[in-house]
């Protein structure tokens, strides 16, 4: 990958805000570079409709073409970026733009929900390590604006410290979330 996070201009969040975008370079992400019908099998979509969308994400810089020896006709395809990160605010005038802002944020809560309720599911048939090893922890927290972009960011240096560290024995993939936010009364 050229750049590790791609911070979304306009263009790139209207791009992808759709849903077989979003589940596409999701895909490329945990996966790795697969093909348009690789992906259209594991998406149960058509191979039509995802060349197009993957196009249309290369268009935007999100995706990218893969060079495999020996690899004929097949186009592989590979994310451009591991991680994207956007602000609404920075969409403000453009309201296209705060519309996919709104979207992405939307879905992104839905697949945490799906995530964990999968894994509450699942966990029965888990090892012992691996169930006292997931958790969820939630806090309240009396802080500034400054002391939660203070946070955020060193919790943020702790997760980039063992994604630099690699995998040790026995690791799987991990979902880990952080989402800081204001108590706002009901």
């Amino acid at each position: 990958m050229e750049q590790r996070e791609v911070h979304l201009d306009a263009k790139q969040i209207r791009v992808l805000a759709h849903p077989l975008r979003f589940r596409l370079l999701g895909r490329l992400r945990l996966d790795g570079p697969a093909t348009a019908t690789r992906l259209a099998q594991a998406l149960d979509t058509n191979t039509g409709a995802t060349s197009y969308h993957l196009r249309q994400l290369a268009d935007a810089g999100l995706v990218v073409e893969e060079e495999r020896p020996g690899g004929g006709r097949e186009r592989w395809w590979r994310s451009a970026h591991e991680v994207s990160s956007w602000q609404r605010d920075n969409y403000t005038g453009d309201p296209d733009a705060t519309a996919a802002s709104d979207w992405l944020e939307g879905r992104a809560l839905e697949l945490m929900v799906e995530n964990a309720e999968a894994w509450q599911r699942a966990r029965d048939d888990e090892s012992p390590e691996w169930r006292q090893a997931a958790n969820f922890s939630d806090y309240g927290l009396n802080l500034s604006p400054e002391q939660l972009n203070d946070l955020q960011a060193e919790l943020a240096a702790v997760v980039e410290r063992y994604r630099e560290a690699g995998p040790a024995a026995g690791a799987r993939q991990v979902f880990f979330y952080m989402y800081a936010l204001p108590r706002v009364d009901k």
